[in-house]
């Protein structure tokens, strides 16, 4: 379980560096170190916070068909940028497109590693 959460970790920091470098409106000052911080500070938000969010912005969502899931996503962006000092964005729609982003590359990857981790297992058992 906590070589799990540790690639996931790691996952989410990859991430985060393939999304400032796609996005020219997000930038990190830092090393590895910086993009495991944010890649911390972003999975507490995440799990914390965008819960009780999701919750709250449930009317909106289903009136705007799920695009305000979106603009929530972005806020908690924005929130892990400014509690870090190492991740900055240029404005509220690079959030949302850096939140949305992240979200599809942290998928893309979480994917390969699991089917990764999931092949392994099944060598490992013959």
């Amino acid at each position: 379980m906590l070589r799990r959460l540790l690639v996931s970790w790691v996952v989410c920091a990859v991430a985060v560096a393939l999304t400032a470098g796609l996005l020219p409106g997000i930038h990190i000052n830092g090393g590895v170190g910086a993009l495991l911080l944010i890649a911390l500070v972003w999975g507490i938000v995440d799990g914390l916070l965008g819960p009780i969010a999701r919750l709250l912005s449930m009317p909106l969502t289903i009136m705007t068909f799920g695009l305000f899931a979106l603009i929530v996503n972005g806020l908690l962006f924005a929130l892990t940028a400014w509690l870090t000092d190492t991740l900055s964005v240029d404005g509220f729609g690079w959030a949302v497109l850096g939140a949305g982003l992240l979200s599809l590359v942290n998928y893309v990857l979480s994917w390969f590693t699991t089917r990764a981790a999931s092949k392994r297992r099944a060598r490992s058992r013959r």
